[in-house]
C-alpha cells in the first residue's frame, strides 16, 4: 500500500513555498506515495498540479491577511479534507498552514507532522514588535505541534534556535532544483521582446525574477541603474503589490527606456537565458529558488547577502555578494558589464555548484528521510 502524502499550504499563488511543494509533489515516486495537496488563496499552484494529474484541494477562506472568521471556517474546511482523505504524512507550509495544520493534525492523530520552514515571519522588520512577538508564538507554537521541521538553511534553522524546547526538532535540508527545459539565449530575447518590448540598442541584459515585494527591494536594483552604459537594459519578471511605486520610481529616475517591468510570465524560468547577469536584492531570504535556477542557466549571479545565500554562493567564486548599498552594487554591474570573461567564470562555477550540491535528488532523499524517521 501506498503512504498518502498531504502537501498543504497557505496560499495557492505561485512563489518559492509553492515551487517547492510543486516539486516534491510531482518528484515524490508514484509507485511509494499518493500525495495531495492542499492550499488557499490562488489559483497558480492548482493549475500546474492539475496538469500533472495531482489532487488538489482548494479552501477559499485561506488567504494571506488574518479575518477571525475565515481562520475558523479555514479550520474547519482543513479538518474535513483531512478526515476525509486521512494522510499518513502531513507536511505543512507557511506560517498560517504550520499553526493551523499542526493543530488539526494533532486532533486527528495523524502520524507524521512535518513543517518546512521557508523562513520566518517573526524576523521581518516591517511588521511592528507586537506582531513580530505574536509571529514568533506562532512558529514555536508550530514547531512544536509538528513532530519535525525541515529548515531550507542553516539560517532557517540558527534564527529558531532561540525557541525553548525546538532545536532538536529542527533539520536542515536545502531547495533542490531538477532539469528545466531553458529557452536558449536567442528565442529567450525574441519570446521576451514579443511579451513586452526590448530596446533596440540592449546587449546586456540585467535581469531577476521576483515577487513585486517590499523584501525583494527592487528599489535598490533600480536605483542603482541610473548611469549603467548605454547598451544595458533590466528586466523585472513577476508581479505584486509594489507595481505602482516601482512605476513611479522608473518614471522620476527617467528610466522608462531602460528599466521593464515585463509582468507575470508563465515558466518565467525558461527565459533566464535571455539575461546575461541575474540579481537578487533582497532585504530577507531563506533559501530562494531563484538563486538556484539562474545557477542552473549559467548566470552570474548578484545578490545581497541575507539568509541562505551564502549557503549558496561564495563570495568572488561563484558569485558576488553585495551589502545593501546602491553604490556597492552598481560598481558591481559595471564591472560585470565590462568583463565577459568574469561574467562566464562566475556562471560556470555557480551551475557547478548547484549540480552537484543542490538538487532536486538530494532534496527529496533527505525529505524521504524525514517521512520514515
Amino acid at each position: 500500500m501506498r503512504t498518502k502524502v498531504c502537501l498543504a499550504i497557505t496560499k495557492g499563488v505561485w512563489g518559492g513555498a509553492q515551487e517547492y511543494v510543486y516539486t516534491l509533489a510531482t518528484s515524490l515516486p508514484k509507485e511509494t506515495y499518493d500525495v495531495f495537496v492542499v492550499c488557499g488563496e490562488g489559483n497558480t499552484l492548482q493549475s500546474k498540479l492539475a496538469e500533472k494529474n495531482i489532487k488538489a484541494y482548494t479552501i477559499k477562506t485561506l488567504k494571506r491577511d488574518i479575518f477571525f472568521l475565515n481562520e475558523i471556517k479555514s479550520f474547519f474546511a482543513l479538518r474535513y479534507v483531512l478526515t476525509k482523505e486521512r494522510p499518513d504524512i502531513l507536511h505543512l507550509n507557511s506560517s498560517k498552514m504550520g499553526f493551523m495544520g499542526g493543530l488539526v493534525g494533532r486532533l486527528l492523530g495523524i502520524k507524521k507532522i512535518i513543517f518546512t520552514a521557508h523562513g520566518w515571519a517573526s524576523n521581518e522588520k516591517r511588521f511592528s514588535f507586537l506582531s513580530r512577538k505574536i509571529f514568533w508564538l506562532i512558529h514555536w507554537w508550530t514547531i512544536i505541534l509538528c513532530h519535525k521541521t525541515i529548515a531550507v538553511s542553516e539560517k532557517t534553522k540558527k534564527d529558531a534556535l532561540c525557541m525553548p524546547f525546538a532545536g532538536h526538532k529542527i533539520v536542515v535540508i536545502h531547495n533542490g532544483v531538477g532539469n528545466i527545459d531553458f529557452l536558449d539565449r536567442a528565442v529567450a530575447r525574441q519570446k521576451l521582446q514579443e511579451i513586452t518590448r526590448l530596446a533596440e540598442h540592449t546587449e546586456i541584459i540585467i535581469g531577476t525574477i521576483s515577487e513585486l515585494h517590499r523584501n525583494k527591494d527592487l528599489d535598490l536594483l533600480i536605483d542603482s541603474c541610473r548611469n549603467l552604459p548605454h547598451n544595458t537594459s533590466v528586466y523585472i519578471i513577476g508581479e505584486g503589490e509594489e507595481r505602482e511605486h516601482l512605476e513611479e520610481l522608473i518614471d522620476g529616475f527617467d528610466l522608462g527606456h531602460k528599466v521593464f517591468l515585463a509582468g507575470r510570465i508563465p515558466d518565467a524560468r525558461k527565459y533566464l537565458k535571455a539575461f546575461d547577469i541575474f540579481t537578487l536584492t533582497s532585504k530577507t531570504e531563506a533559501l530562494p529558488y531563484s538563486i538556484l535556477e539562474a545557477g542552473l542557466a549559467g548566470l552570474p549571479v548578484v545578490a545581497t547577502k541575507v539568509g541562505g545565500i551564502s549557503e549558496v554562493i561564495e563570495d568572488r567564486k561563484n558569485g558576488i555578494l553585495i551589502h545593501r548599498d546602491i553604490g556597492g552594487l552598481e560598481k558591481i554591474l559595471h564591472k560585470l558589464i565590462e568583463n565577459e570573461d568574469l561574467r562566464t567564470s562566475l556562471g560556470k562555477a555557480l551551475h557547478e555548484t548547484i549540480s552537484k550540491e543542490f538538487s532536486v535528488e538530494q532534496m527529496l532523499r533527505k525529505t524521504e528521510e524525514i517521512y520514515f524517521k
